[in-house]
């Protein structure tokens, strides 16, 4: 998860985690996650950012990983849109999340989790 005002800004320290998932955990043969982002629609994406990781591009990787998959996948942008979203979550059924900060000083990230502690309650999702 990524707090802040502009999505994209908000996406971009979690490219490197999305690429080295889609393009470099297992082989070109065995990657679940890959298989994965292809199932969600993301196969052509999928194929070059492995294709690139692969080939030890981890820049180009990161760049291939289309907004919109990291966008549903992640909790990202202001804090009331990222309370939408748990809201969302949990009308679907979901009843457990991970959450990891992934940009700024440790000091920051700690900050976005306790963040994200009082955006799950104002959502009304804690129990």
């Amino acid at each position: 998860m990524v707090l802040g005002d502009d999505i994209e800004d908000c996406a971009d320290p979690l490219r490197a985690y999305a690429s080295l998932y889609i393009g470099g955990m297992g082989s070109r043969e065995q990657n679940f996650y890959n298989r994965l982002a292809t199932r969600m629609g993301y196969g052509e994406a999928a194929a070059t950012i492995q294709d690139l990781y692969l080939a030890r591009d981890y820049a180009g990787a990161g760049a291939a990983v289309p907004l919109d998959f990291i966008d549903r996948t992640s909790l990202i942008g202001p804090p009331a849109r990222v309370q939408d979203r748990l809201q969302a979550y949990a009308d679907s059924g979901v009843t457990t999340l991970t959450i990891a900060s992934y940009a700024g000083t440790l000091e920051e990230r700690i900050a976005t989790v306790r963040a994200m502690a009082e955006i799950a309650d104002a959502a009304g999702v804690v129990s």
